[in-house]
């Protein structure tokens, strides 16, 4: 066997969402399926299975899009209770392997697995044993890249999906590189995608025979960054259980919005969630972000801190209106995206003191309130409780 000095796996459920509704329903087998909010509140798709896939449909589609594209599709609302029993299963076999595990999201990992070589074998056979397993525990596929740094791992687990397994050893890292698009690099978004493309930058070995400083020159302080991972260099850490610095939640309206009440009734699902988020994970937060983009692509946010944390949806909501009415354009300019976060988080026992305070009985009334509702939409999905202006939404 021969040892790697580095060995780094990301594991990428395939069409997650989609494939545990495929799995949980065998009438939606090989079937287009889409899981994703009411085309008719303007939703966005959350997954799309590979049925569906080539009719143009992809995640973070508008809903109505997608079912135009694919006007037979099945379109199913999310069960997120369902995906994150699953994750939790995925996730504990990541954990028999390596403790070196970072989630990305629920359906997707970096996996650190250099010191486990000699008791579980070198790292494509490691790959191989975790593929496995989870077909075998779960029913669903993986796809897998193996590498020596987390951003060539990425770049393999993409390239042979779905059910695939890729290997970039380090020796073939930089041929391997070479032919891609400089927009798989990390941190090349449109615009800045854009920017390499004026100066004749279409792939990663041309992005490689630029000088350091002449990027730089274009591009500011990313231009040494993007020229790293051009060469294959990546030595950022696999950091288990990386904690989250904010939460929150987005909506990328079909239309664009001018109508203030429209806004403010999204504001009371995203504020929902949020706060749901911050209980479920123990946790009460300090600090409100609104976030809103206008027609024209200009993004602004506006932030508030509160005097004592919350984890309650009124407090949240609360804030993101005063914001929204008193510190954007909303109602003047047409806006195409709206989100809520909270950050400057502690423990829920942290802040039990406020509860004594002379609002205090009627916080904890509030926490018990939304606790049971939490409980409620666990048991029977997200939809059991809503709340009138969202369940109304036209």
């Amino acid at each position: 066997m021969v040892f790697w000095k580095r060995a780094i796996l990301h594991i990428d459920m395939d069409a997650f969402y989609a494939s545990i509704e495929q799995l949980d329903h065998p009438e939606y087998r090989d079937k287009p399926l889409i899981v994703g909010g009411s085309p008719q509140s303007r939703g966005v798709v959350a997954a799309a299975s590979y049925e569906v896939r080539p009719y143009g449909v992809r995640s973070a589609m508008p809903t109505a899009r997608a079912l135009r594209l694919c006007p037979h599709a099945i379109l199913i609302t999310p069960r997120m209770s369902r995906y994150v029993e699953v994750s939790d299963l995925v996730f504990a076999i990541f954990s028999r392997v390596t403790p070196l595990v970072q989630p990305v999201s629920l359906d997707e990992a970096f996996l650190d697995v250099t010191g486990c070589q000699r008791l579980h074998g070198d790292p494509v056979r490691i790959a191989r044993r975790i593929r496995k397993s989870i077909s075998l525990e779960t029913g669903l596929t993986a796809s897998v890249g193996v590498a020596t740094c987390r951003f060539a791992a990425k770049i393999a687990s993409d390239l042979n999906k779905p059910n695939g397994l890729t290997v970039i050893t380090e020796k073939e890292l930089s041929d391997r590189l070479a032919p891609m698009p400089a927009a798989k690099i990390w941190g090349v978004g449109p615009v800045t995608n854009r920017r390499l493309q004026r100066m004749g930058i279409a792939t990663i070995g041309q992005l490689r025979q630029w000088p350091v400083e002449a990027l730089e020159a274009e591009l500011g302080s990313s231009g040494r960054a993007l020229h790293e991972l051009a060469n294959g260099v990546d030595n950022s850490e696999v950091v288990p259980n990386e904690e989250e610095k904010s939460i929150s939640h987005e909506c990328t309206f079909a239309a664009d919005v001018i109508d203030i009440g429209e806004l403010e009734t999204v504001l009371v699902e995203q504020a929902d969630k949020v706060a749901a988020r911050l209980r479920r994970q123990g946790l009460v937060g300090r600090t409100i972000c609104l976030k809103l983009r206008y027609n024209d692509f200009s993004t602004v946010t506006r932030q508030k801190s509160l005097p004592s944390p919350t984890c309650l949806t009124k407090d949240i909501l609360s804030e993101a209106r005063s914001l929204l009415r008193g510190k954007t354009e909303a109602g003047k300019r047409p806006v195409r995206l709206i989100g809520v976060g909270m950050s400057g988080f502690s423990e829920v026992t942290d802040r039990q003191g406020s509860l004594f305070s002379k609002t205090g009985h009627n916080d904890a009334r509030h926490e018990r309130l939304e606790r049971t509702t939490d409980s409620i939409r666990a048991k029977l999905g997200p939809e059991a409780i809503q709340r009138a202006s969202v369940k109304f939404r036209e």
